[in-house]
């Protein structure tokens, strides 16, 4: 209820009057049934941009010390978040981590849409980073196809450093909706039909990072950013011990 009431009379109309995004492709996002929503993450306002642009909910996995600060200010962070329909997502790894994914798959096996960036995290630079391959196990394990999403302008609006975003235009491009399976399918094309099956069932690690790269070519080809093979947290874990 809240999220339509942001949505669609608190908030939505007036960012979409301040902002006037510039949107491609929306059609490509289905009506009704389940679909994985991959952007490309270079601010924090992307999560506001795309709920304003797609007409069905989105829900997406949040970072989980979202929803457990201290005080009333952060019961009350929480509070919101869970009522935008934000899953929280402890990103340390184990049982944590895929409790998350699997309410994130839930999301999907009840015919909603997901928004996910592969990246995992912001980018520190504007550029395009190697993509995790959460998105692409969650679209074979729910036959969910995956919709490419390049967000342009964003760090202007909101670069890394900054706590408040500017009134700026951006634009927005969904491309065609990626199959997963029938991606993989083709890449073993000729083996037989009891191999393809189980490699569906039990994909190998090769096979969901060439689908995984699949879709980070499609965003790229969308954006023109520069794109670096190499996670976005490594580079920023990397720069923090440098400039500690």
């Amino acid at each position: 209820m809240l999220y339509w009431t942001l949505k669609n009379v608190a908030l939505g109309p007036a960012l979409n009057l301040a902002y006037r995004p510039t949107v491609h492709g929306l059609h490509h996002v289905p009506r009704n049934g389940p679909a994985i929503i991959a952007a490309n993450h270079s601010s924090f306002f992307d999560s506001i941009a795309l709920p304003m642009i797609v007409p069905r909910q989105l829900r997406y996995p949040a970072k989980a010390e979202y929803f457990n600060q201290p005080g009333v200010k952060g019961r009350a962070m929480a509070t919101f978040f869970r009522a935008v329909g934000q899953i929280p997502t402890d990103r340390s790894g184990g049982r944590k981590s895929l409790a998350a994914l699997s309410e994130a798959e839930q999301v999907l096996k009840d015919g909603d849409l997901l928004g996910i960036y592969p990246e995992g995290t912001r980018s520190p630079d504007g550029r395009l980073y190697r993509g995790r391959t959460g998105a692409v196990r969650l679209a074979l394990s729910t036959g969910s196809p995956i919709i490419p999403v390049g967000l342009e302008g964003m760090t202007e609006i909101q670069p890394i450093e900054a706590s408040l975003p500017k009134v700026r235009t951006f634009t927005a491009t969904f491309g065609e909706p990626l199959d997963v399976v029938e991606h993989l399918r083709a890449l073993h094309a000729g083996e037989s039909e009891e191999a393809l099956d189980e490699m569906i069932r039990h994909p190998r690690r090769d096979d969901l990072r060439a689908a995984t790269d699949e879709v980070m070519r499609r965003i790229q080809a969308i954006t023109g950013q520069e794109y670096v093979d190499e996670y976005s947290s490594v580079v920023k874990a990397r720069r923090a011990v440098q400039g500690a």
